[in-house]
């Protein structure tokens, strides 16, 4: 009995080796460990900022539908890389979605993955998203790289990227909520 009590660490220990090494449990446990880690991103110092190169970008809606990125110009644009295998992605599409539901009029948001449409398309009806995806047809302009997922950009009106954060984040924070409304403002 004294050798069973002194083996529970080891044996925690083995059980979550084998939660993390079989598929169908390491992907629930990476979206739940990056929503605990995510926190709201961090803004860019006004002489840090960069401006997007140019504007000749063209997506396609999971309607078809063309939609040229010089369109979005003198808006404030979240655009976001990301895939639906993607255990980040996945873990801040519902800070994604609240938010877009508070600001689907007064900021344009692109979720721009390289997926098939209907593939996104089945995972936003599962999942109960209404947020608008994309599926680029000419290479995103410069500094924009969404090689790295998820991948998010906030486009001011002018054209500088006042966020570019790398990973999973808390959009639907208070002080990112704060961020947007001065954009709209500006």
């Amino acid at each position: 009995m004294k050798i069973f009590k002194n083996q529970w660490s080891n044996i925690i220990l083995i059980v979550i080796i084998l939660a993390m090494i079989i598929p169908q449990t390491r992907k629930p446990i990476q979206i739940f460990v990056n929503k605990l880690i995510s926190f709201a991103p961090s803004v860019n110092d006004e002489e840090d900022r960069v401006k997007v190169a140019d504007y000749n970008w063209v997506l396609e809606n999971s309607r078809g539908k063309r939609a040229e990125f010089s369109q979005f110009r003198n808006e404030v644009v979240i655009v976001n890389f990301w895939a639906t295998w993607c255990p980040p992605c996945i873990a801040e599409m519902p800070s994604f979605q609240e938010l877009y539901e508070d600001y689907q009029n007064k900021v344009t948001f692109l979720f721009v993955s390289g997926e098939q449409h209907e593939t996104v398309e089945n995972y936003m009806k599962r999942k109960r998203f209404t947020l608008p995806s994309y599926k680029m047809l000419t290479k995103a302009p410069e500094p924009m790289d969404g090689r790295t997922l998820p991948t998010t950009y906030v486009i001011s009106k002018d054209g500088s990227i006042v966020v570019d954060k790398v990973g999973a984040a808390d959009w639907n924070s208070d002080s990112f909520r704060k961020t947007l409304d001065e954009l709209i403002a500006e």
